[in-house]
């Protein structure tokens, strides 16, 4: 048998890998918010069209139409670049939480893989046979110890219940 407490190894591992999942939108938000420079430069933007509508209420339209047009026009500009800005912003914070996703799933995988390759000829914990009967070969798999628990059941059960308590907890 494997040391008394792979059970709890891997419970834990699957509890944290679940409480580092739920992590996962603030971690992407916040790595966006590092690798992402020119955040003054949309505040600076925004503020900057605010006031250029202020000035623009302040003019009258019958009176100094050639102002006007040229205030409307940068305007319409600046909101234009803000807008492209925004969409580049919104891109970048997409790619990040994509990667930041597609590295927990891989790091995730490697620690279930490397549990199951150290683990795979000891049962997790051996039970009467009869209490697991006819699904012994398959609960026992990859340990084949008649009665065993084999890690590979093992993780597939706390990866399926984990994240139910979790949810019932929050």
């Amino acid at each position: 048998m494997a040391t008394g407490c792979v059970w709890l190894l891997v419970l834990g591992f699957v509890v944290l890998c679940n409480l580092v999942k739920t992590l996962l939108p603030s971690i992407s938000s916040h790595l966006a918010k590092v690798f992402q420079n020119d955040a003054d430069c949309e505040a600076e933007m925004r503020a900057a069209v605010q006031d250029m509508r202020k000035q623009l209420s302040a003019i009258s339209m019958m009176d100094e139409f050639a102002r006007y047009a040229r205030l409307e026009r940068k305007i319409s500009k600046t909101t234009d670049r803000l807008k492209t800005y925004v969409k580049t912003r919104t891109a970048q914070q997409a790619k990040v939480k994509w990667v930041v996703n597609i590295t927990y799933y891989v790091l995730q995988a490697v620690l279930m893989i490397s549990l199951i390759w150290k683990y795979y000829a000891d049962p997790v914990t051996v039970l009467p046979s009869k209490w697991i009967s006819p699904l012994e070969r398959m609960v026992a798999f990859p340990s084949g110890v008649v009665g065993g628990v084999g890690i590979t059941c093992w993780l597939v059960v706390c990866n399926k219940v984990v994240p139910i308590f979790l949810h019932v907890l929050s």
